[in-house]
């Protein structure tokens, strides 16, 4: 496979994002571009996923594992039609946030920033 991004976390492959340390203790989620319905960037803060290294305190976001997040102030929210939404923070999400609108299928919604849920 074709690796177009990749951080220690992230992977953009051509036909799929790969979300190393998502499942417990270290399991990878594999998303086909397809199974994304959108992408929302938002902004983090203390109480919006900056202070959330590993899963979550709303049932809605499962937030990838990250001990770099605190020092980052993007995230991006995948929304697959479930009722949890991937929350991750690539070290470049303009770049990710750029395969993502490449990859996905016509008509998939990426937002512009918002500020983030609590996380």
């Amino acid at each position: 496979m074709d690796s177009r991004y990749r951080d220690r976390w992230i992977e953009c492959l051509s036909d799929r994002i790969q979300i190393r340390a998502y499942y417990f203790p270290w399991g990878t989620k594999r998303i086909p571009y397809a199974s994304i319905r959108s992408v929302k960037r938002v902004e983090i803060g203390a109480f919006s996923g900056k202070g959330r290294i590993w899963g979550t305190a709303n049932p809605r976001y499962w937030a990838s594992l990250d001990p770099a997040r605190p020092k980052k102030s993007v995230g991006l929210i995948l929304d697959l039609g479930r009722y949890v939404r991937p929350f991750i923070t690539p070290d470049d999400p303009d770049a990710v946030e750029a395969l993502l609108r490449e990859y996905c299928e016509p008509g998939t919604s990426i937002e512009d920033s918002e500020r983030g849920p609590i996380i």
